[in-house]
């Protein structure tokens, strides 16, 4: 077995039992991408078995803190197992949801959502991809599911030295088990999940993510709630998607949802779920347009709105991008405080793992100021329950959320 040595004093955090090792913390030693090694503190004190990834930062992601556990397929078939279980325990309204979480379920680099009767997964990092066989065999064992599709295709992927790869890993249509990525049939990549008491349709193969935002899940079933409660009139969801929120907002009663999103595919889902739901369509605006100039233009205009939602994409994936960032979600929280009308609810959302919640309440805090308006923080709201963060692993809390009511004007 191949070790990892890090340097003195960089052994705090893996005592901690955070499983990320940074290659400024290792002092020598090394491995082929994926293969197991063991880190050892600088003066040989074991901390964890780990995957090695030769070309990221991450150097190493720790699969266990226990010395004597080996790392082979019972190891794997047991995690997926914990993980499966643990969604068991959560109230979860829908039959869209995530089954693995990454480092919060012990898998670093693994992410698995189920869609009804298919799973889709991804497979981020060098250490799940070498055990990608396992894993897979895996799933479908505990889930009895026979359709799971790949989806991995995210950015960091490169950071891995790993190429993008998706496909078919397993379906009925399929003459074997196990295909290589980017099987080219069947074309059955089209679903249609229950959230709460609607109906979402979605893509696997196509848009964010693995096709769809389940972290959201319990925002908007609280979103429909708010529209319910508040019999919302006029409403704003920027950065729509597919509509989701949309949905939601129509689920809860709100005359009428004016939905923005840059992508033209998005807008065309969204006005389908609409339609999936039996909502009349001129309950709707649907907007295919820049979301920072579509409220600059009502803030000339000098329309208003009663409720506003704000789920942009991802605008720091790291730390060293929080400035930047902070500024893109000042300008915009700021804009939507300015056209929301006195009363009205604020839902404002940052998916980026680069702004701490603390920092995002002070970004929103600081637009609240330039825009000249004050506003009570009513819910904090965060991921939904299958997409849980531990204490050893803070950076699991990538979706921060805030539900805001603004103040009259003094």
């Amino acid at each position: 077995m191949k070790i990892i040595r890090l340097k003195d004093g960089r052994e705090r955090s893996l005592l901690r039992r955070h499983p990320w090792v940074f290659d400024g913390a290792v002092a020598s030693g090394g491995g082929d991408a994926g293969e197991t090694v063991r880190i050892e503190s600088h003066a040989g004190q074991f901390l964890g078995w780990a995957a090695f990834s030769p070309s990221s930062k991450i150097r190493a992601r720790v699969w266990s803190f226990a010395e004597a556990q080996p790392i082979d397929a019972s190891f794997f078939i047991a995690r997926i197992a914990d993980a499966i279980s643990a969604r068991g325990r959560f109230d979860i309204k829908s039959d869209g949801l995530r089954l693995i979480h990454g480092e919060s379920d012990g898998l670093p680099g693994l992410v698995v959502d189920r869609y009804g009767d298919t799973l889709v997964a991804q497979f981020s990092s060098c250490g799940s991809e070498k055990w990608k066989q396992v894993i897979v065999q895996a799933l479908l064992a505990q889930t009895g599911l026979t359709r799971l599709y790949e989806r991995s295709d995210a950015s960091v992927r490169a950071l891995e030295g790993l190429p993008e790869a998706t496909g078919w890993l397993a379906h009925p249509g399929l003459e074997s088990g196990l295909q290589a990525p980017g099987a080219p049939f069947p074309d059955d990549t089209g679903i249609t999940i229950t959230e709460h008491d609607w109906k979402l349709s979605l893509d696997i193969a196509e848009g964010h993510k693995t096709g769809f935002y389940l972290d959201q899940r319990d925002s908007r079933l609280k979103f429909a709630a708010y529209a319910r409660r508040l019999q919302f009139q006029d409403v704003l969801n920027c950065y729509c998607y597919t509509g989701g929120f949309t949905v939601a907002a129509l689920a809860g009663g709100a005359a009428h949802v004016t939905s923005i999103d840059s992508s033209g595919p998005a807008i065309e889902r969204a006005k389908a779920n609409v339609a999936l739901n039996g909502f009349d369509a001129g309950r709707t605006t649907m907007r295919d347009a820049d979301v920072n100039a579509s409220l600059r233009e009502y803030l000339k205009e000098g329309r208003m709105f009663d409720a506003i939602v704000l789920d942009p994409p991802k605008f720091a994936p790291t730390v060293t991008h929080a400035e930047q960032a902070a500024r893109a979600y000042k300008d915009i929280n700021r804009l939507a405080l300015s056209i929301l009308a006195p009363g009205g609810v604020l839902f404002t959302y940052s998916c980026s793992g680069g702004i701490s919640a603390d920092l995002f309440h002070k970004i929103v805090a600081s637009a609240g100021t330039d825009a000249g308006v004050d506003a009570f923080i009513s819910e904090r709201m965060g991921g939904a329950a299958d997409h849980p963060m531990t204490v050893a692993f803070p950076e699991g809390e990538y979706l921060k959320g805030l539900v805001l009511v603004k103040r009259p004007a003094n």
